[in-house]
């Protein structure tokens, strides 16, 4: 299957994060300057961060980074994320319901975001990839498909269990095909680590050293 993303100049394919807990506004305003300079797709903040004002798109987080939260908390923080001027909306699973093949119920909670971040506002599932089997991310993958997601993302990169893998995106990207996007976070520190994702399959990368990267050096972080 061909990725949608082969070709494409790699700071296109950024969401240049920040979402550390002890980030400040001012911290955030940096991160947008930077972004425009480096022509990330988009900044990534915490929601209380927003609203933000820059000339890339803005996503959030929610339901972060446990995804232990309530349906109705996490399409809350959706939609008062998205009155606040976010673009995209990444949310995290409950792992747990993955984990437990609570197929139907992972699917609802999904639902309940989409609902309240109905496009064109992305939303986008974080399904914490490193965490699961191979069967439970198709699993996850086939019920964001089903609730309307635009895209799976492998991790928020706070998890124990580690961040993204080639082997995690080319199962997402065979189980959704075209029909989503795939994007892979959590400990991509290299330009080389960065571009195997592409070429695994990711159509977006959720980054912090966005420059170290593209400048070919070694980033930290997220």
């Amino acid at each position: 299957m061909t990725n949608p993303a082969a070709g494409t100049d790699l700071a296109a394919l950024i969401d240049h994060t920040l979402l550390k807990p002890e980030a400040t506004r001012e911290d955030a305003l940096a991160l947008a300057r930077e972004a425009e300079e480096l022509g990330t797709y988009s900044i990534c903040v915490s929601p209380s961060m927003l609203p933000i004002e820059t000339t890339v798109k803005v996503a959030t987080v929610c339901g972060f980074p446990s995804g232990q939260h309530a349906p109705s908390i996490k399409a809350a923080e959706a939609a008062d994320s998205v009155a606040k001027g976010a673009d995209e909306v990444d949310m995290v699973i409950n792992v747990g319901l993955a984990r437990a093949g609570e197929d139907q119920a992972l699917e609802a909670e999904i639902r309940a975001v989409r609902e309240a971040a109905p496009a064109p506002v992305v939303l986008k599932v974080i399904i914490e990839s490193a965490a699961l089997t191979d069967e439970q991310i198709v699993a996850a993958c086939e019920a964001s498909e089903r609730a309307g997601a635009d895209f799976v993302k492998t991790s928020t990169g706070f998890h124990p269990a580690g961040g993204a893998s080639e082997h995690a995106v080319q199962l997402m990207r065979a189980t959704v095909g075209d029909r989503l996007g795939v994007k892979a976070s959590g400990g991509i520190r290299t330009r080389e680590a960065a571009e195997a994702m592409v070429a695994a399959g990711a159509s977006r990368l959720g980054l912090s050293s966005s420059r170290a990267i593209l400048d070919g050096g070694t980033g930290t972080g997220y």
